[in-house]
C-alpha cells in the first residue's frame, strides 16, 4: 500500500514457496469510515468493483476497449492510483486493496471525477492474480511500498518471494514491467536479490539495481516530506523477457 496511510499487513497475503489458496496473513484493522468512504463502498463498488466469484476476467469486455493494462497491488488510500488514472485516460487500471477506508475513498473519488478506467478488487492479491487475471494480459504490475516486515523472523512474509515473482511474470505480457518501490533500503536489496535470480526478467536500470522515480509514479506526500528530511526511496523496474 502507499505511504499516504500507515502500512498494516492488510494488502497482501503471506507468500510461501508456492501460493496457497485460503491462507492469509493480512489483518483487517477496524477504523472509522467517513461518509464519502461509506458511499464509495455502498454506492460505487457495485459499479466499479470486482469479485473473485466472477472468475477469470475478459479485460477487453470489462473495459469495453483494447488498451494498456496496469495492475496495482495494495493502493492504500488510492491517491497514487487515482492520479495515474486521471493523467492517463488511455490506460486501464485494476487496483487491489482490502483496507475498507482506502477502497471506499478511491471509489468515491473516481465516481466524483467521472473516471471509468479503473476497477477495484477488495480481495487477497495472490488470489486475484492466480484466479482472475489472465496469463500474459497486463503491461505493468505495480507494487508500491508494501509492508517491509523488517524483523528477520518475519522476512518470509514479504510478498516479494520467488513464487510470487513467477506468478507476476506469468501475468505480464512479454515486454511487460514489474515496478516496485520501497522506502526500506534492506527490503530494496531483498527485492533486487530475488529479481536477479528470477528467470524471465531483466533489469531496466542501466546503472546498478535501482532506477530514479519515473515521472508516471506520483510523488506521495510522505515521500515529499521524506525527501526534505533526506530519507531514501528505491524504485526497481524489471521487464519480462520470455
Amino acid at each position: 500500500m502507499t505511504q499516504d496511510t500507515p502500512r498494516p499487513e492488510d494488502s497482501i497475503a503471506e507468500p510461501q514457496d508456492t501460493p496457497r489458496r485460503g491462507v492469509k496473513s493480512y489483518v483487517l484493522r477496524s477504523g472509522r469510515m467517513t461518509v464519502a468512504q461509506t458511499r464509495g463502498l455502498e454506492e460505487v463498488f457495485p459499479r466499479l468493483g470486482l469479485s473473485l466469484e466472477a472468475g477469470r476476467l475478459d479485460l477487453d469486455a470489462l473495459f469495453g476497449r483494447a488498451a494498456p493494462r496496469v495492475v496495482e497491488i495494495g493502493f492504500g488510500m488510492g491517491a497514487s492510483l487515482f492520479t495515474q488514472a486521471e493523467n492517463h485516460p488511455e490506460t486501464d487500471f485494476i487496483g487491489i486493496e482490502v483496507h475498507p477506508p482506502g477502497v471506499g475513498k478511491l471509489l468515491d473519488e473516481l465516481d466524483k471525477h467521472g473516471l471509468t478506467n479503473v476497477r477495484i478488487y477488495r480481495e487477497d492479491a495472490l488470489r486475484v492474480l492466480a484466479e482472475a487475471i489472465p496469463e500474459a494480459s497486463i503491461d505493468t504490475l505495480q507494487l508500491f511500498f508494501p509492508d517491509p516486515w523488517p524483523k528477520k523472523k518475519h522476512h518470509k512474509r514479504r510478498i516479494v518471494q520467488p513464487a510470487f515473482v513467477e506468478l507476476v511474470r506469468s501475468r505480464l505480457k512479454p515486454g511487460g514491467q514489474f515496478h516496485m518501490a520501497t522506502d526500506w533500503e534492506a527490503y530494496a536489496e531483498h527485492m533486487a536479490e530475488i529479481m536477479e535470480a528470477a528467470p524471465g526478467f531483466e533489469n531496466t536500470s542501466t546503472q546498478g539495481a535501482f532506477v530514479p522515480r519515473p515521472e508516471f509514479r506520483p510523488l506521495t506526500k510522505f515521500e515529499a516530506r521524506g525527501e526534505r528530511l533526506g530519507h531514501g526511496v528505491w524504485d526497481l523496474i524489471y521487464r519480462r523477457t520470455e
